[in-house]
């Protein structure tokens, strides 16, 4: 089990990589979309939000998310820390996000362009 401040690196390792990685903003400048990321066996809740091919995060939820992104707080670190891949956990369904199949590919992209396979 990791703890809300290892989800909470994990998230500032990825939202750090997303924002140097200057070829993954401009192809998401046009994708604004509020991701909210939720922990099952702990109380941990954050808002990813892509604005003009920038993310920024924050702590707590937001109102009207575009996308939920739904694990136990080990799965959600390594993910956002680029140990594992999203695609193993959610075929499994220890993954759950909520959201329209177009938002989740491209999520799921850009986490393949930040940390490789």
């Amino acid at each position: 089990m990791a703890i809300h401040e290892e989800i909470t690196e994990s998230l500032m390792a990825f939202t750090e990589n997303f924002n140097k990685n200057e070829r993954l903003k401009i192809m998401n400048r046009d994708w604004d979309r509020v991701v909210v990321i939720q922990a099952t066996d702990i109380d941990s809740l954050h808002t990813l939000t892509l604005v003009d091919g920038v993310v920024s995060l924050k702590e707590g939820t937001s109102n009207d998310p575009d996308l939920t992104v739904i694990s136990d707080s080990e799965t959600l670190a390594d993910i956002f820390y680029g140990d594992i891949t999203p695609t193993e956990p959610y075929n499994n369904g220890t993954l759950r996000i909520i959201g329209s199949e177009d938002d989740i590919i491209r999520l799921d992209f850009i986490s393949l362009m930040i940390w490789g396979e």
